[in-house]
């Protein structure tokens, strides 16, 4: 039986179809077909029903893709064993934030490829949370607060960031000082998130309301230096605006709790190899590199 086939099985169980299959295994959508129907044939059962919308796992399928998943983990393992050390071979496919991503997290997989020349890697940049299974990512790097879900995550650098108008909308409308007094403010926003504030050891949280909104933190920061409302932004993202005075802190007795930066994953007993050296050369550079120590929300 062959691996190759095994793990095409797994990719489109788990990603329910083979296109998205076909990007994470970075092949031809013909290629994992063929691998499927080869699989099915020496199996002489349906494993999956496909559907115009996709594929699903038959009664069969649901049954061996558990056991198809750990045998494919184990080969993976061992071929790690086989590497020289410290050498990393095949791909990864990592997301990450549009805003600070190219700044702040590029230099790092830049830094991954330098050190293993053997290893292929793919990134995407967007402010958006990407279904890292569904679009076929190995791994994705996260700024913020992050939801309860079942993807597996590791913390590598903590977050810092502010609360900042222009000195031209705090002399039009004034500064809030506390959190109940933002709803008397327009607050630039990403959708319809929460802001939360520290109230000593209490963590107040107030749901804002802005007519103006943005789904990327350098985008929100050049709105509130034009003096359209009140921001949370990242201390990345505003430390320029600061220094030169186009935008001041304000609230500054009510910060925002830190939040982190994380590596995410999808669910499974053990990280690959490629993940765990990413993820320790990224606490390595967020450790070391000022400029990267304090990344932004």
């Amino acid at each position: 039986m062959d691996t190759e086939d095994l793990r095409a099985f797994v990719e489109v169980a788990d990603a329910g179809g083979v296109s998205a299959a076909a990007r994470r295994l970075g092949v031809s959508k013909s290629i994992v077909s063929r691998r499927l129907v080869r699989l099915e044939a020496e199996l002489g059962v349906q494993l999956l029903a496909r559907t115009t919308r996709g594929a699903a796992l038959t009664e069969a399928g649901a049954a061996f893709r558990d056991h198809a998943a750990r045998v494919s983990s184990e080969i993976d393992a061992a071929r790690e064993t086989l590497q020289p050390a410290g050498d990393l071979t095949g791909r990864l496919r990592v997301a990450m934030p549009l805003t600070i991503g190219p700044t702040h997290f590029a230099p790092v997989l830049a830094e991954l490829a330098r050190r293993h020349p053997r290893l292929h890697i793919h990134s995407s940049y967007s402010d958006r949370f990407v279904d890292l299974i569904a679009e076929g990512f190995d791994c994705a790097i996260r700024v913020g607060y992050l939801q309860d879900s079942s993807l597996v995550t590791r913390r590598v650098g903590a977050i810092y960031g502010k609360f900042l108008a222009s000195p031209a909308y705090i002399e039009a409308h004034g500064a809030p000082e506390a959190p109940e007094e933002i709803a008397g403010h327009q607050a630039l926003m990403q959708g319809t998130e929460t802001w939360q504030f520290m109230d000593g050891d209490k963590v107040v949280t107030i749901h804002p309301q802005g007519r103006y909104k943005a789904d990327n933190g350098v985008a929100l920061a050049a709105a509130a230096a034009a003096g359209l409302g009140v921001a949370w932004l990242p201390d990345c993202v505003t430390d320029p605006y600061v220094a030169s005075g186009a935008l001041v802190p304000i609230m500054t007795r009510y910060p925002p709790p830190s939040a982190g930066a994380y590596v995410v994953r999808p669910p499974g007993n053990h990280p690959s190899r490629k993940i765990r050296v990413l993820t320790e050369l990224l606490i390595e550079c967020l450790e070391e590199d000022p400029r990267l120590a304090a990344v932004g929300r």
